[in-house]
Parts: C-alpha cells; structure tokens; sequence
C-alpha cells in the first residue's frame, strides 16, 4: 500500500509526466500536486475536472448503468488528461488527475501504470 505522496511521486516518473494531483470531486479540493508548470495551474485544472467527474457519475446514474468509471481521457493538440477515480474504501469520492506531454507519452503504459497506482493507494 503507498500512502499519497508516495503515489503522486510514482505517477511524476510515468514518461511524459508533467503533473498530477489527488482530488476530492465533491469539494474541487486537490488533496496533494506535484508537477505542473506556469502554463498548467493543476489546482485550477483539478477543480475544473470535477466537473467532468460529476458529470459523467451523474449520467451513468440516470442510465443506471451498473458498471464503474475505469478512467476518462481528455486528449488536447499537445497533452493528456487521465482521470482515474479511486475505488478503494478510503478513497471514496477521490480521483487522480495526471496531465501527460502527448510527444512523449505512451498512453497505454501511462494507464496501466495510474491503474497500478490506484490499486495500491491507501489514504
């Protein structure tokens, strides 16, 4: 089990990394960042997401579709978005937030590796 700083840290050595945070989609809150840049405020970039979040746990609630959220991406001209929700016990209403340079990127290994991450987190 990683505790959260533990985690983020293993998230920041993905290839392509270049921020990632924890984040309670009820309040916006991040929980934990590391990484980001003058142009990636991941605070701002995390509290907008839960929107997304909330979104999508809304929609599948009306579809009453019996399944979970695995992960969201959002692909932009130069990065990634992964949202990964935290499915363990103590993570409810948590999700991470890792924000990939697309050039350097491999999306596959990045899911994996958030999925392992998330597996192991303990908060």
């Amino acid at each position: 089990m990683a505790d959260m700083e533990t985690a983020l840290k293993e998230l920041m050595q993905i290839d392509g990394a270049i921020g990632v945070a924890l984040v309670d989609y009820n309040s916006g809150a991040a929980l934990g960042v590391l990484g980001g840049s003058k142009d990636l405020d991941l605070t701002v970039a995390a509290a907008g997401n839960t929107d997304v979040v909330r979104a999508k746990m809304r929609t599948i609630e009306m579809l009453n579709v019996q399944d979970d959220i695995e992960d969201i991406l959002i692909t932009l001209a130069n990065q990634y978005h992964l949202i990964r929700p935290v499915t363990g016990r103590s993570g409810k209403d948590l999700f991470l937030y890792l924000v990939l340079l697309r050039t350097r990127a491999n999306l596959a290994l990045a899911r994996h590796q958030l999925g392992r991450v998330e597996d192991d987190l303990e908060i």
